[in-house]
């Protein structure tokens, strides 16, 4: 009995010591997994932040703020917005600068090798087509002020952007597109308009909103006319990236748990 008494002290021992347990159960990302890992993570974070102010101005703010009288919306909005829109555009920002890198390095990168292609090439030839996608987006924004016929021409124009996107890339990738390059395109080019749009309409509108609307509490100066379709233009352009999160996070999921496309 000595014997094997004394292994299995000699097991528990050598488990008491913190390096020799920790070495026994994990094993920490080194290197290019490392820096994977770290883009993901951060990806997630901004991610989260930028959906979650989205939802909150589209599902509590439009609606708090039909019920504030005019004195307290002056009041409030100088306050709470500047704050709330600085998270939401840092927010889309850092999401989408940081997808793209990830998207790059990790996804695309190895299809186009095999491919024989210039991941570079494919990656700038995709970013434009959600850029064209906005541009018309941006001018229908503007036009069309019916919310539900605003609606169905964005579902045709993002489907025409989808369908443009499965071209370039089967023409680029052949054969070697994989399921993440091809669902990951379509949510990544979602993910730009959404972006755009903030960038593009929602922030320039809002901002030029807050500033009238900071006065005229301010100073009692009244408030352009202008402003009412500013508002109007910026919330259907709110409205529209609340829309478009919905399939650009399935096909984000989808990118590794529902085979769509490719290999």
């Amino acid at each position: 009995m000595l014997p094997a008494l004394s292994t299995d002290l000699s097991v528990l021992l050598g488990y008491a010591q913190p390096a020799l347990f920790l070495d026994s159960i994990f094993n920490p990302p080194q290197g290019k997994e490392l820096v994977e890992i770290l883009l993901r993570t951060l990806h997630f974070l901004a991610g989260i932040v930028w959906i979650g102010h989205l939802y909150f101005f589209n599902l509590v703010n439009v609606n708090l703020m039909k019920a504030l009288d005019g004195p307290t919306k002056g009041k409030v909005i100088p306050q709470l917005m500047p704050r709330a829109l600085w998270w939401f555009r840092w927010g889309a920002l850092i999401t989408v600068l940081v997808g793209l890198m990830y998207y790059a390095m990790y996804i695309l990168k190895a299809d186009a090798n095999n491919a024989g292609k210039n991941v570079w090439m494919v990656l700038v030839v995709w970013m434009l087509i959600p850029l064209v996608a906005f541009a018309v987006e941006m001018v229908i924004v503007k036009k069309v002020n019916n919310g539900w016929v605003l609606a169905a021409i964005i579902v045709v124009l993002m489907m025409i952007m989808a369908l443009a996107i499965i071209w370039w890339l089967k023409s680029q990738l052949a054969s070697y597109g994989s399921n993440k390059s091809y669902s990951i395109g379509i949510g990544g080019a979602l993910g730009l308009v959404m972006m755009f749009n903030v960038w593009g309409i929602i922030w320039p509108n809002q901002k030029r909103i807050i500033s009238w609307t900071a006065d005229n509490a301010e100073n009692g100066t009244a408030v352009p006319a202008e402003s009412a379709g500013l508002a109007r233009i910026a919330f259907l352009a709110s409205r529209t990236n609340t829309w478009l999160s919905v399939p650009m996070l399935f096909f984000m999921g989808a990118s590794s748990h529902f085979s769509m496309f490719g290999v």
